[in-house]
């Protein structure tokens, strides 16, 4: 369930409104900006999801206090209630009005070509706009609102200031890029402040160093993730989760090695599609391997170990694959994107008659891990054959409404991405919303009738024939980094009871509790519990403090009465006390919390 802000108003129903006042604050927001810096020159503004922004060449680095300034500008021009006027120009007029503006110039010829601003071929064509407000005139499609009197002066907010490379080019020069946001009301704007302010808060990275889950080292390599002992713990009871439910699942655990030859690279079509993404190969004995970027040739060379039977099918592989990728590192961020990765990766090889229960099977047990692990609302996204495509495309239809009816079977909200799929088959994404409400996508189930045809993957049908079994890659987590990080945000880093690397922290009141405090440990480490004793000079209510920092779910406070009467004094790390409870009731208590995954 997302958090709910106390003055909850959000109300977000005309996209397009939304989209037009956005689009027409960059505007003010660019007129305010000309107005502080008349030698300014200016490229794009655009709309962007919940703000906008506008990039300028300016005389000297913008500050903080710069955007106050701006916004009080802002304000002002809202107030004068100018209509934005639109119009079409042709291409000289256009260079005559913004023959100051070198940005505009080089975005007026790439029209002239029917290219948009980003160089792209433009399905507007060769058509040259403007829209005017008061005494400031931009090159712009649009649309926007009818006056600049429409946007509610209390409802905008400039958030940072950022460089960007013209056209998103590092030959380019960098400008200085102005993020900001509008709304309908000062309530939505102060909801979608406090989700920026909570985001802040969730942000993995910096929980996952206050927490001590996880680094990055400069001397191993950026985008390279050490895990920490108790980020590790989460880890493994996740996996050993998983792990075993693939075993419940009816799926075969296997492992591969991180390298293979080339020509495995070659025949998967990895070298021709997809090399800019893989590390230079290394010399082994005269010949170059590779460190995999995905794991599925690997799962291949299995299945084609020896000859299938009809009989054989479904077959399903799993592992924990690491694989390596390569990122340029201004795209490294965190655990979401990052150079080496482990996938919880699964190939199901299956005949034409089964496909449909293996979809369900695979949904059904997707949304069981997902649900499992805290994250219950999840929406799907079916992508359908693209233009260009290989495969049957009777195949192509048939899996496809298999993935269909899975969606539909298990009742789960879908919306349909056409023409949106692979080129080698369709799929399903599922994409969950975190405690703020935001969408990740994580589960995958993708047919494959490239690598199918490509490796040449048989079986031996009961008519004594040999066929193509389908293939279908599945993914129920992706990488487990960035689902580490996902996890982070979503808890804010407080981890339910099962998967607290520390469940429990034990804090005697003096030294002449330690002993019982310690007695009182090993029952708990005696039923696997994650337990620590805090012996540190600390008064108990600091003691308390740094437990609930660092998350821990249960504060065992122990004094003369605890110690004399076999009991522990639990606090949680919400704060609430529940009192003096035996040892014995309470680990029945943290035992059923655990076996039940609360």
């Amino acid at each position: 369930m997302a958090l709910e802000h106390p003055n909850d108003q959000h109300s977000q129903n005309d996209c397009d409104w939304y989209q037009k006042l956005r689009h027409s604050a960059s505007h003010v927001m660019a007129q305010a900006v000309l107005e502080m810096f008349p030698e300014g020159k200016v490229a794009i503004g655009p709309p962007i999801e919940d703000g906008f922004y506008y990039d300028f060449d300016l005389p000297r680095t913008l500050s903080p206090d710069d955007l106050e300034e701006i916004e009080t500008r802002m304000r002002r021009i809202i107030g004068e209630n100018h209509p934005f006027v639109y119009r079409e120009v042709e291409a000289e007029e256009a260079r005559t009005l913004f023959k100051a503006q070198p940005y505009k110039l080089e975005l007026i010829d790439g029209l002239t070509r029917g290219q948009d601003e980003y160089g792209e071929a433009s399905s507007n064509g060769p058509v040259i706009s403007t829209y005017r407000h008061g005494p400031f005139e931009d090159l712009c499609r649009g649309p926007h609102l009818e006056r600049t009197g429409q946007i509610p002066p209390d409802a905008i907010k400039l958030l940072s200031i950022a460089g960007a490379y013209w056209r998103g080019n590092e030959h380019n020069p960098m400008l200085q890029r102005i993020y900001g946001t509008a709304w309908a009301s000062k309530a939505e704007l102060d909801h979608y402040l406090w989700k920026l302010e909570e985001a802040r808060k969730r942000d993995h990275r910096r929980l996952g160093k206050e927490l001590d889950l996880f680094s990055v080292s400069e001397e191993v390599g950026a985008g390279l993730i050490l895990w920490h002992p108790k980020g590790a713990m989460v880890r493994v009871l996740i996996e050993d989760f998983v792990r075993q439910s693939h075993l419940d699942h009816g799926y075969e655990w296997v492992f591969s090695p991180h390298i293979g030859r080339a020509r495995l690279w070659e025949t998967s079509g990895h070298l021709d599609f997809y090399k800019e993404n893989m590390y230079s190969p290394m010399d082994i004995e005269g010949e170059p391997y590779y460190v995999k970027p995905m794991n599925c040739p690997f799962h291949i060379q299995i299945y084609q170990s020896h000859l299938r039977s009809y009989r054989d099918l479904p077959i399903r592989y799993a592992e924990f694959g690491t694989v390596y990728r390569y990122e340029r590192s201004g795209v490294l961020h965190g655990l979401p994107r990052v150079r080496g990765f482990t996938q919880d990766d699964a190939h199901i090889f299956c005949r034409p008659d089964q496909i449909e229960e293996e979809i369900c099977s695979a949904l059904e047990f997707s949304l069981f891990v997902l649900r499992t692990l805290g994250l219950t609302d999840i929406k799907a996204y079916l992508s359908t054959r693209p233009q260009k495509y290989v495969g049957d495309p009777a195949r192509w239809d048939e899996a496809t409404e298999a993935l269909r009816r899975a969606v539909e079977t298990l009742h789960l909200p879908y919306d349909v991405d056409e023409g949106g799929g692979a080129f080698y088959g369709p799929k399903i994404d599922l994409k969950v919303n975190d405690a703020l409400g935001r969408a990740w996508q994580l589960s995958t189930i993708q047919f494959d009738f490239n690598l199918s045809e490509r490796f040449a993957l048989e079986y031996v049908g009961e008519d004594g024939q040999h066929h193509r079994p389908y293939m279908v890659h599945r993914a129920l987590m992706g990488s487990i980094e960035r689902f580490f990080g996902v996890l982070i945000e979503h808890f804010a880093g407080a981890f339910p009871i099962w998967l607290a690397p520390v469940q429990a922290m034990l804090i005697p009141i003096t030294d002449r509790h330690v002993a019982y405090a310690s007695e009182v440990q090993q029952q708990m480490r005696a039923v696997r519990l994650r337990v620590e004793l805090n012996q540190s000079r600390d008064r108990m209510q600091a003691k308390i403090r740094t437990a609930q920092l660092q998350k821990i779910p249960y504060m065992l406070i122990i004094g003369d009465k605890e110690q004399a009467t076999g009991a522990v004094s639990v606090r949680l790390r919400s704060g609430e006390d529940l009192g003096a409870i035996p040892v014995e009731a309470f680990l029945e208590r943290i035992c059923a919390e655990v076996a039940e995954k609360k």
